[in-house]
């Protein structure tokens, strides 16, 4: 008998645990500006959608693979991930030693950053333009290509949603929301 509740308590105490550590995955989730699990889905259509597909290491950090295709025939993969500053950098792992920093969201309104730092043609000036606690928008400048210096890009994020865009479908941590 005291064996079982040995057992029995080990078990109790174990459960309370993982649903503490589900709770703090969910709770992050809704932290973020750009969520990141396995299953994660921005659908504008069955041509245009961005998922999250699988995990991979890059240098020893784990980067999550964002699959996208775009207009039905176009398909591109990234490879993101939130580090410990709440930077989202993006990496290759055919370049493991190369990363671009995509948003610093810990950054403050007007703050200014580069995406890659090295002056050359992908090498972005970016510009916090608006933050909220719930929204956060950047200003990408190619200021070192010659064609595109002065032609900014906008990319808007949504804390607990990810980007900005009209989606017609979410999918975020298994919650599917639609428009």
């Amino acid at each position: 008998m005291i064996v079982n509740w040995k057992s029995l308590s080990f078990i109790l105490i174990s459960l309370a645990i993982l649903s503490c550590q589900n709770n703090k995955a969910q709770n992050r989730a809704a932290d973020s500006f750009l969520p990141m699990q396995i299953g994660n889905l921005w659908y504008m259509n069955a041509q245009s959608y961005t998922e999250i597909k699988d995990t991979v290491r890059i240098n020893k950090k784990l980067f999550y693979k964002f699959y996208s295709l775009v207009g039905g025939d176009a398909v591109s993969t990234v490879y993101l991930r939130i580090d410990e500053q709440n930077k989202l950098i993006e990496g290759y792992p055919d370049s493991p030693l190369k990363t671009y920093t995509r948003a610093d969201f810990n950054a403050k309104m007007g703050d200014k950053f580069f995406t890659t730092g090295e002056k050359d043609e992908n090498d972005n000036e970016v510009t916090v333009i608006q933050k909220s606690d719930t929204e956060m928008t950047f200003s990408f400048d190619p200021i070192y290509h010659p064609n595109l210096k002065g032609h900014p890009s906008q990319v808007k994020y949504i804390k607990g949603k990810g980007w900005a865009e009209k989606f017609k479908k979410l999918k975020i941590d298994g919650v599917v929301y639609q428009n």
